[in-house]
């Protein structure tokens, strides 16, 4: 019995000193792979907290880049309203003075026409005239022809 106990208590210490060994070693293993966690984690935070840094960054200058494109686009758009209102007062005023031009080009035509016909007027009234004054004395011949002229008065 006492051997059977001497090898149980053997049995017993190397099983116990085998499950410290284990023990130890599974400790010393998960003590690493905790720290392997540890820095893979970290890493990851790291490189997601500089990406996060990053896209911020990109975003503010993409905002950045935005406003300015905008108060570019502002300033054109005002620029080019300028422009616009500006050439449209000149046109106005180029229109004004061809209205002014063409209207005393039109009077210079209406006077020149009119005197034309005032003065084909005055040719077809003397003209009217000198036939009055041909058929009176025509009529005066025909009636001296046939002997019915007579002057008033005698």
């Amino acid at each position: 019995m006492r051997e059977y106990d001497g090898r149980f208590q053997r049995l017993e210490d190397n099983l116990a000193r085998e499950a410290n060994e284990i023990r130890s070693d599974t400790q010393k293993r998960l003590d690493a792979l905790e720290r392997f966690i540890k820095g893979e984690v970290d890493s990851l935070n790291s490189r997601a907290a500089a990406e996060h840094g990053e896209r911020c960054n990109t975003t503010d200058k993409l905002g950045r880049d935005l406003a300015y494109a905008a108060r570019n686009l502002d300033t054109k758009v005002s620029n080019l309203s300028e422009q616009t209102a500006k050439n449209l007062g000149e046109l106005r005023e180029l229109m004004l003075q061809q209205y002014k031009i063409l209207g005393a080009e039109i009077k210079d035509k209406y006077n020149q026409m009119k005197a034309g016909l005032d003065h084909e007027t005055s040719q077809i009234r003397s003209g009217m005239i000198a036939r009055e004054a041909l058929a009176e004395m025509l009529n005066e011949v025909a009636l001296r022809l046939k002997n019915e002229f007579r002057i008033s008065g005698l």
